[in-house]
């Protein structure tokens, strides 16, 4: 995986941290005047593939630069990646996945939690049901995983995921068909957090390909 994981620098930028000095102690002085990097052209635009077998996985386009990060699959068909969702600073829509499809996703990637849960959390949501002490163990124990040996400053946590994807009591309500399609919609937006997704409805999302990915983490 062609990205500094173990870096708290990558860090503070990938979960957006960078620009509050009281969060990110001592890093700040790492970043220049624009809030960029002070030498990320080696990173910028990286693609990550988490594969679950059968040709089916997660894609994870990370450009640091531009503070945007797209979430795709590819399963056996599709010429390219079809889009989850995103997350940046400006229009984001990063509500892709249920804790449940994500935490099984990750599992068939590596039965540990590991690289690929502490980068795609940001891309799934804990709703109504969902057993959040499980949950965050695991997204700290992604982190933990690599975090450098006897670094104590910043470094990401389950606390600073569940602060932007615990939606559970924000009125998100789920729906399926008969066909297997999943998807959400909150149903009072009159709430503390909001609910961005494009899986609002059952067209516009790649309900069926997902289904497919999901298929393929079980065996």
């Amino acid at each position: 995986m062609d990205l500094p994981l173990h870096d708290p620098v990558f860090w503070a930028r990938y979960t957006f941290a960078y620009d509050d000095e009281d969060r990110i102690g001592d890093l700040a002085d790492r970043f220049d005047d624009d809030a960029g990097l002070d030498d990320d052209e080696d990173i910028e635009g990286v693609e990550v593939v988490f594969e679950v077998g059968g040709g089916c996985g997660l894609v994870l386009d990370v450009a640091l630069e531009l503070d945007r990060y797209e979430l795709g699959l590819i399963v056996p068909g599709l010429t390219e990646p079809a889009e989850l969702g995103w997350d940046d600073m400006a229009q984001w829509h990063p509500h892709a996945l249920r804790w449940s499809e994500l935490d099984l996703i990750c599992r068939a990637v590596d039965p540990e939690p590991g690289p690929a849960l502490a980068l795609l959390c940001r891309f799934a949501a804990l709703y109504d049901g969902d057993d959040g002490d499980a949950a965050a163990a695991a997204v700290d124990a992604a982190y933990a995983s690599l975090r450098p040996a006897g670094w104590t400053g910043y470094w990401p946590s389950a606390a600073d995921w569940l602060e932007r994807n615990d939606l559970r009591g924000q009125a998100v309500t789920w729906y399926t068909d008969g066909q297997g399609r999943h998807w959400a919609r909150q149903q009072d937006w009159r709430q503390e957090k909001d609910f961005y997704s494009i899986r609002q409805g059952p067209d516009k999302f790649p309900h069926d390909e997902l289904r497919t990915l999901l298929d393929a983490a079980r065996r």
